[in-house]
């Protein structure tokens, strides 16, 4: 059975890419920064009748929390299939680039960014004993530079600092991970489910969490002859559904 990791799982996008992966026979460690609320989540997908889910406490600016997680990974399953870096915050708005709070802008890079460097590395030795092992990067189209240099764009005008530019060093990021583990089977991608209605916007986008699951599964649950290093997004009205960076 294979095994995931998602982390900030216990609510919206994370929790359905739960749903879905238990569904599909993988053993899934649902990520959540608070464990006793992380078991009562399990517990009602259990009497809902989810199986295989184990609730694990990871806290991605935590490195304490990251190694224990890893610890137990490996304790429990001596490797680990795929990593979904699910974990985000928006930050405070309104954020401009010419007024925002140096602080304010580390705080977001803190989970959106270095957080997901922190949880790659220190899980990617557990990845490298799959035969096929997955990193998908859960990104944002508001991530893409050149989208963001187009006035047609139907987003150009939502700039704010703070996430746009963790998302667009998070896509950097995907990039230079793909390349270096390009010669092993690893698949390295960023996954933009797209504007979804969620507690993280107040419910304003328009896509749902099913769907938003199932895209992210779509291209991280792949054969051996998918692409990596990647930019996929569910808001791109194209068959490729690969977004510009």
């Amino acid at each position: 059975m294979k095994s995931v990791l998602i982390t900030g799982a216990n609510r919206s996008i994370g929790l359905e890419l739960v749903k879905q992966l238990s569904q599909k026979g993988l053993f899934v460690y649902l990520g959540t920064r608070d464990l006793e609320k992380g078991n009562a989540v399990v517990k009602e997908l259990n009497a809902n009748g989810f199986e295989n889910i184990k609730a694990i406490q990871i806290d991605v600016t935590n490195p304490d929390t990251i190694l224990a997680a890893k610890n137990i990974v490996e304790s429990e399953k001596g490797k680990l299939d795929i990593l979904i870096n699910n974990a985000g915050i928006s930050g405070e708005f309104p954020q401009s680039a010419s007024t925002t709070a140096i602080n304010d802008i580390q705080h977001v890079f803190d989970t959106n960014f270095f957080g997901v460097i922190s949880v790659t590395q220190a899980f990617l030795d557990l990845l490298k004993k799959s035969e096929s092992p997955r990193i998908s990067n859960i990104t944002s189209g508001l991530g893409s530079l050149t989208l963001h240099s187009d006035p047609n764009w139907k987003y150009y005008n939502f700039k704010a600092t703070s996430y746009v530019t963790s998302k667009a060093a998070l896509n950097a990021f995907t990039i230079g991970l793909a390349y270096e583990l390009k010669d092993l089977p690893f698949k390295v991608n960023a996954i933009d489910p797209g504007y979804t209605s969620t507690d993280f916007n107040h419910h304003s986008g328009p896509g749902t969490v099913e769907s938003a699951a199932t895209f992210i599964i779509k291209h991280t649950v792949t054969d051996d002859n998918a692409p990596t290093g990647k930019f996929f997004s569910n808001d791109i009205d194209d068959e490729s559904e690969v977004s510009p960076w």
